[in-house]
């Protein structure tokens, strides 16, 4: 990793070691100075062992309870990790001027008129849009507005083409294509950053990927983001008030909860006039396989009926619901092939609804095994809680599968 060293840099740690008291502050501060002093020349020293001794340095402060060093030092890493921009760094801590001296002038001048130029932009962009689109409106040009704002993140500066920049139409839409292929096949912890990361250097992550250890972090760190949307699931399910709607955003881009066996969802819900599926899951081998969602703890799931208990009247419906999606899949199967690419002619359905939290006079087992009995009459279609879909999940991850 780079590192940043300069002359405010070298200015702020002097700063930061007259306001040092502890003796083991001052001597940790003054081995960072001294590193950044090293360099021949009149240049400054960064790399790995400046941010090692600024961390260093960071440890004794808090040791000895002088936080506001703490703080100091914190900004000082941030500003070699260049997490910490140079006009903001020189004028907190007043580098190139006296503490009680005025603000910085040159500074502001240059933020208003970068807003001004901004705005100048962003106007030219929309005029020349409605010249190119005279029947636009607003909303078109908002929305094209918009997407030029994403494609901005990925600007360019060309090494044949000096003091000018270049912002790639469309290149934003392509990143995101890239974020969602890295989210369903690849495990990585932050898809959109990860995706940015590749848009500008393809080979980043192939060279992690290609090595052992780098697998090796990329796939815990992928079970670790994998455990805490469990966990959030789990908290949205067994909140009584939580509506369908809610817990189809808890389970967005979450297909690899329902198992091993299914590779990413499809883009396209309404696959039969008239009829949404909640999720369309897609297995390894191109069949679809949809997930109908029920509420969660709301729902009481099973009654007792000549001493034995049976699926009440909302899972016989959730049932019927499916069949019939089923029975329009079957029958619209050549259109869905030839339009989506779908193969819907071994489709089948999960239901998931109920939560053993709605009924605790019922051991969960028993209404686990209610269920079975009842969907193990049933052609294509399986009932689960999201309960019992939600342990079966966790015991993967804690197997460490991320399926």
């Amino acid at each position: 990793m780079s590192t940043r060293s300069d002359m405010a840099l070298e200015l702020h740690l002097g700063k930061i070691l007259s306001a040092a008291t502890a003796e083991t502050v001052q001597s940790a501060v003054m081995a960072a100075l001294r590193h950044v002093r090293s360099a021949a020349g009149g240049k400054r020293r960064g790399g790995k062992r400046l941010t090692e001794l600024l961390a260093r340095a960071r440890t004794s402060a808090a040791t000895a309870d002088e936080w506001e060093i703490v703080r100091s030092l914190q900004d000082a890493l941030h500003y070699t990790e260049g997490r910490l921009l140079r006009p903001d760094y020189e004028e907190k801590y007043r580098l190139h001027y006296r503490d009680q001296g005025p603000r910085d002038k040159l500074g502001l001048d240059s933020i208003a008129r970068t807003v001004a130029m901004t705005n100048e932009f962003w106007c030219g962009e929309a005029e020349q849009y409605l010249s190119e689109h005279p029947g636009a409106v607003l909303a078109e040009v908002l929305e094209h507005v918009r997407k030029l704002g994403q494609d901005a993140r990925f600007m360019q500066a060309p090494v044949d083409d000096p003091a000018r920049y270049h912002i790639p139409r469309g290149i934003a839409e392509r990143a995101l294509w890239t974020e969602r292929v890295l989210k369903n096949r690849v495990e990585v912890t932050d898809p959109a950053e990860a995706a940015h990361r590749i848009m500008s250097s393809p080979e980043a992550l192939a060279v992690l990927a290609a090595d052992e250890d780098g697998r090796t972090v990329l796939r815990a760190a992928e079970l670790q983001r994998r455990a805490a949307h469990l966990r959030e699931l789990r908290r949205v399910a067994e909140d009584a008030t939580a509506s369908e709607h809610a817990l189809q955003r808890a389970l967005n881009g979450m297909y690899w909860v329902f198992g091993g066996r299914f590779i990413g969802e499809a883009q396209q819900r309404r696959l039969v006039p008239g009829d949404e599926v909640d999720i369309p899951l897609i297995r390894g081998d191109g069949s679809l396989q949809i997930v109908e969602l029920k509420q969660a703890a709301a729902v009481k799931l099973v009654k007792e009926h000549r001493g034995s208990w049976v699926p009440r009247r909302e899972v016989n419906d959730a049932v019927g619901q499916a069949i019939n999606y089923l029975v329009g899949l079957d029958e619209n199967r050549e259109r869905i092939s030839m339009e989506f690419g779908i193969d819907t002619r071994r489709a089948s359905a999960i239901i998931l609804i109920g939560h053993p939290l709605s009924q605790p006079e019922v051991d969960e087992k028993e209404i686990n095994e209610a269920l079975r009995i009842h969907t193990s009459h049933l052609n294509r279609i399986e009932v689960l809680t999201y309960k019992e879909l939600i342990d079966s999940a966790e015991r993967a991850l804690a197997a460490g599968d991320v399926m």
